[in-house]
């Protein structure tokens, strides 16, 4: 399969811009991405699986989700909370590495990530910004992986939605 995805890091701007294009109108991508049943079955990349603890998708709500390997072995938690929400068109959250109940350390990093839905003829242009704090943050975050499995998990939703 051709992964039409396009992942540019601008590590001046402490920023990483990617852009798909899914074959589904903006209504059906929309909800794997702001439903925690559907995004259970893409976010994150295989063999691990996201697991949702709970999730208020909401202005100033919040999704918590583990990662869960392939023996069962749990990755930490992470945290989004939601912040403006245009619907089917685009809403941004504050994500950040947390404790299980989505309590974040006082210096914990945190990134700020806006997600852009817009239907076009192929189907539905998703766009994500993400702005790290910092370059050492975003530096870290890449060494961990991140480009990688977060191309991973946008193929795995293609999968699903054809």
């Amino acid at each position: 399969m051709e992964s039409n995805i396009i992942f540019n890091k601008d590590f001046d701007a402490k920023t990483a811009y990617v852009m798909k294009i899914y074959k589904a109108d903006v209504s059906t991508v929309w909800n794997y991405f702001t439903q925690s049943g559907l995004l259970d079955e893409w976010w994150g990349p295989k063999p691990w699986r996201c697991e949702t603890l709970k999730q208020d998708f909401r202005e100033e709500g919040i999704w918590l989700y583990t990662m869960i390997g392939p023996n069962e072995e749990k990755a930490g938690y992470s945290r989004a909370k939601y912040g403006e929400i245009m619907e089917h068109r685009s809403f941004d959250w504050m994500s950040a590495f947390c404790d299980e109940n989505g309590n974040v350390a006082e210096d914990a990093p945190q990134s700020k990530w806006l997600f852009g839905f817009t239907g076009v003829e192929e189907g539905t242009k998703v766009t994500v910004n993400i702005h790290y704090q910092s370059q050492e943050i975003m530096q870290k975050m890449m060494d961990m992986g991140f480009e990688g499995g977060f191309t991973m998990g946008l193929n795995q939703l293609e999968e699903i939605i054809g």
